[in-house]
């Protein structure tokens, strides 16, 4: 049996960019509901502190948006946040980078292949897949420090 194909456009790039966000405004939610010292501080099995994971996902979000747009692949370069508060004023602050970058990929980048910060070679959009990806990936790990510290995660299908 012969299977027709039509190329449908699943999601816009600026459908995208809302799932992206909606998926930053639930871990941010993450971070908020952290005590101050177990954000930093508490672990499971290995796995480092979700301030550290968090700090991780601030470092990818503005670069990734960078290298798609221009294929330019820097690292982030600030200090780690030692506080909540300061981790939160990063967070948003790669909000607002995201919200202003995004739009400005151009959408040939979606489908160019990079060599992803000298790791990876994929095209645009499965980079931004991945880090989206990694978010919810962390995030996870988050919930799991959550509960065994007695704390309710947020509800995951609340994202905006």
């Amino acid at each position: 049996m012969a299977t027709e194909t039509t190329s449908v456009p699943v999601l816009t790039a600026d459908d995208l960019l809302k799932d992206w966000q909606r998926n930053r405004r639930l871990t941010r939610r993450t971070i908020e509901a952290f005590p101050e010292d177990q954000l930093f501080q508490f672990s499971i099995g290995g796995m480092r502190p979700f301030a550290e994971m968090a700090s991780e996902l601030i470092g990818m979000t503005a670069p990734v948006v960078e290298g798609v747009s221009t294929g330019r692949w820097e690292e982030y370069k600030a200090a780690k946040p030692a506080t909540k508060t300061e981790l939160l004023r990063d967070w948003d602050a790669q909000t607002v980078e995201l919200d202003a970058k995004f739009p400005q990929i151009p959408p040939a980048r979606f489908s160019e292949v990079d060599k992803v910060f000298d790791q990876w070679e994929m095209p645009g959009i499965a980079t931004i897949q991945y880090a989206i990806e990694n978010e919810i990936h962390h995030r996870g790990q988050a919930y799991v420090y959550l509960r065994a510290l007695g704390i309710e995660p947020p509800s995951f299908w609340k994202r905006d």
